[in-house]
């Protein structure tokens, strides 16, 4: 318990890409145009989704939804970063180091969760398209939502505590660009096979169990596509789903590399790019998967900029 008292006591020190100093200046300008392009990518899905009525509809009330999961992700963490590479100072308090694991589990862990929900979304419109406004009622969307944030958030609680209280024996440097828990797990200075398991079996459930769960309802959905007798039926229905199983193949693909194994057996120097791509890369691009690939949006966004003049046009 002395080392934990020792860490609350005073900062965290970020070592982050300081082993690469020309890296860091690099780093520091991609990252930032990034982040800047990711602000205004998800702000923009959010905005778009509400205030055009034509997407009122469960579909793009669950983007509107990951789209603030992404900006409260990225947000999380970036602007420490920037500061980090950005000079000599690598230090995080110990309370911005516990907000920020906080964050990264929780909104991660919703984010698996509100993914499975919209394939979910997904299933009902290929599957059930005369039945899909009944069954994707507001209030059911507002429970699948809702659900998807308990849960995430009641793992973030179990994990972060666990984690932070782990004896570091004075240890202050995180070998990461953040407080992330694998990370966090290898600053400990006894053993952490209890800790890991319990990790891998959460992870079990808020990460493998609704990936199952997306495969499935895809299964459904490849199922019903085969049976469609039009070739523009089956495009509408194919364009339908593309976008959410790139995302999810962009996010999964990440997150069951990082979380899926052992804290100690990964590269680190690995995980630290990996991290930097789950944590920017994937946010930056969800608004142009959706926005390049769909047609609803893109008409959204002629509608919300031309405003009257496209009315006529139409």
């Amino acid at each position: 318990m002395d080392g934990t008292n020792e860490s609350t006591q005073g900062n965290f020190i970020l070592l982050g890409f300081s082993d690469r100093p020309y890296l860091e200046r690099i780093l520091f300008v991609v990252i930032l145009i990034a982040y800047l392009l990711t602000l205004v990518g998800n702000t923009t899905i959010i905005l778009v989704s509400w205030l055009d009525p034509k997407l009122h509809t469960p579909m793009y009330f669950f983007l509107t939804h990951l789209s603030f999961l992404d900006l409260s992700f990225t947000t999380s963490s970036i602007p420490q970063l920037l500061y980090n590479l950005n000079g000599h100072d690598k230090t995080i308090r110990y309370t911005g180091c516990a907000i920020q694991l906080f964050l990264f589990l929780g909104l991660g862990g919703v984010e698996c969760l509100l993914l499975a929900v919209m394939a979910y979304d997904r299933f009902v419109a290929v599957c059930k398209p005369l039945h899909y406004m009944v069954i994707m009622n507001p209030k059911l969307c507002l429970g699948l939502v809702l659900v998807a944030w308990g849960c995430g958030v009641a793992n973030s609680l179990i994990m972060s505590p666990v984690t932070l209280r782990l004896p570091r024996c004075g240890h202050r440097s995180v070998d990461h660009f953040l407080c992330e828990m694998p990370a966090l797990i290898r600053m400990a200075c006894v053993n952490t096979a209890a800790i890991e398991g319990t990790v891998f079996v959460l992870a079990v459930g808020i990460v493998l169990s609704p990936l199952v769960f997306i495969l499935v309802s895809y299964g459904y959905i490849v199922r019903a596509v085969v049976h469609i007798q039009s070739s523009s039926g089956r495009h509408k229905a194919v364009n339908t789903c593309g976008s959410h199983l790139t995302v999810v193949s962009l996010f999964y693909g990440n997150i069951i590399y990082m979380y899926m194994q052992p804290g100690n057996s990964s590269s680190q120097d690995q995980g630290k790019f990996l991290t930097l791509f789950y944590n920017i890369v994937t946010p930056l691009l969800n608004p142009l998967i959706y926005t390049l690939r769909n047609k609803e949006v893109k008409g959204a966004l002629r509608r919300l900029l031309l405003g009257n003049r496209e009315v006529g046009k139409d």
